[in-house]
């Protein structure tokens, strides 16, 4: 008898026969204390789950007493418990790898956008304030041979700092929990303390996971040791920067600009003081929207599943200690 299954994001039709030849899979809505109750027999006998967003906690495990295996198509796993996971033997797999560089893009464009203010401009000349030669009050500032400063140098670190020190010739600093020796030698990029990254980083790219010691890492404090002309850059997860500090930073021209693709809460509320700022360029959490890495990000969670409740799992478990 096949393992069953539990689908919360719907798959394309390949992907979804590749699970079915697996597994018996019910698909459903969303994962949600509603759809949770609803179907509570069907998460009694799972042995496995597949989709994104959603909870998984001690809570959640106790109504699921047969999973073995938990595959989010996501890099990013702070909605699992994975104290929990680890306690009932769970597997965790993610999908690091495929959307590393479609994430750097999306930094990359959050720079450019914010530096030359290119969605403020569009939008001025969509309203018709373009008549004639533009006056300074339209003026950007330069990208190229500027100073780049990345919290975080994992895989998404790595790509931006190639499109950096390549692309616009920019001096790197990185600031993370060890030396990276790759980035040191491709990109000469130096490593320095929090303090002095924040003090000479004219953008300051944040690409950290949410854990407990990265929550509100980048304060109030933090932002007034940035230079007023820098901008800041999230493409990491939203509550490593505190929001409301941030606001009050750019309302009083502490830094320059904010390029987010992150917030703490998302959907980020319509009435939020970001959204009327000119010098934010506020995207809806797009790192990896492209059909392509999507696409990818699916198949690598399909085959993740398949090879924990396997037994061949080999790559992108958050947990591998439960394996042994």
């Amino acid at each position: 008898m096949k393992p069953s299954v539990v689908l919360y994001k719907a798959l394309p039709d390949d992907l979804r026969a590749r699970l079915d030849a697996h597994f018996t899979v019910t698909e459903i809505s969303a994962l949600t204390p509603e759809t949770l109750s609803q179907h509570a027999d069907l998460f009694r006998e799972a042995e496995g789950i597949l989709g994104s967003g959603g909870k998984v906690d001690g809570a959640f495990l106790e109504k699921a007493p047969k999973l073995r295996a938990a595959s989010t198509v996501s890099v990013g796993f702070d909605n699992f418990d994975v104290d929990a996971l680890n306690n009932c033997g769970v597997v965790l797999m993610h999908t690091p790898t495929v959307l590393t560089d479609t994430v750097a893009d999306t930094m990359m464009a959050l720079v450019l956008a914010t530096a030359r203010r290119v969605v403020e401009s569009a939008d001025r000349v969509r309203a018709g304030e373009w008549q004639g030669s533009i006056s300074d009050d339209w003026f950007g500032i330069d990208v190229h041979h500027k100073k780049m400063g990345i919290l975080g140098m994992g895989r998404i670190g790595l790509a931006l700092a190639q499109r950096a020190h390549f692309g616009f010739n920019m001096p790197i600093l990185y600031n993370a929990r060890k030396h990276h020796e790759e980035a040191e030698q491709r990109f000469d990029a130096q490593y320095c303390d929090l303090d002095t990254l924040l003090k000479e980083s004219d953008f300051l790219c944040i690409s950290l996971p949410l854990t407990n010691q990265t929550h509100h890492l980048i304060g109030r404090e933090e932002l007034a040791k940035m230079k007023r002309s820098a901008v800041l850059i999230n493409a990491g997860r939203g509550p490593v920067v505190d929001e409301e500090a941030l606001i009050a930073a750019l309302k009083d021209r502490t830094i320059y600009a904010a390029g987010l693709d992150v917030f703490e809460k998302e959907p980020l509320p319509v009435d939020s003081p970001l959204l009327t700022m000119p010098q934010v360029v506020a995207l809806p959490h797009i790192g990896s929207a492209t059909h392509e890495t999507r696409y990818g990000m699916a198949k690598d969670a399909v085959e993740n599943l398949i090879a924990a409740l396997t037994g061949k799992v080999e790559k992108n478990c958050v947990n591998p200690q439960v394996l042994k």
